[in-house]
């Protein structure tokens, strides 16, 4: 999971999504790296890279930074269970992330960053 702190209001075109509008603040993004997760972790913390993941959009934003990163080794289940659970407390990035499950988004606006904090072991 990587905790993104949006710095200010932004528009992004995050590729087939298109257009969306990101408002200052912080968001939650789980995702799975099923194998070589360190290399997984140092990419999505370059700014210079392919964009290939819905992620890679935001981040290349000058607005955007991780500010925290939370893993766990599990199946990839684990990642659309996180991220429902996160949903429940987050405002939903529609589609963002998702486009390999049913999820409604891996993404979210978390406007109760005291929910993740108290919870990330629980979580992830």
């Amino acid at each position: 999971m990587l905790i993104i702190q949006v710095d200010k209001d932004v528009g992004v075109n995050v590729g087939a999504l298109g257009n969306l509008w990101f408002e200052k603040g912080v968001y939650a993004y789980v995702g799975s790296a099923q194998t070589n997760l360190e290399k997984r972790i140092n990419r999505h913390l370059r700014k210079n890279k392919r964009k290939f993941w819905h992620i890679d959009y935001l981040l290349d934003n000058d607005a955007a930074r991780i500010a925290k990163v939370f893993f766990k080794e599990a199946n990839k289940a684990e990642e659309c269970k996180i991220a429902k659970v996160i949903g429940a407390r987050g405002e939903s990035m529609g589609g963002f992330g998702c486009s390999d499950c049913k999820c409604k988004s891996h993404l979210y606006q978390v406007k109760d960053y005291g929910f993740l904090r108290e919870n990330m072991r629980a979580l992830a």
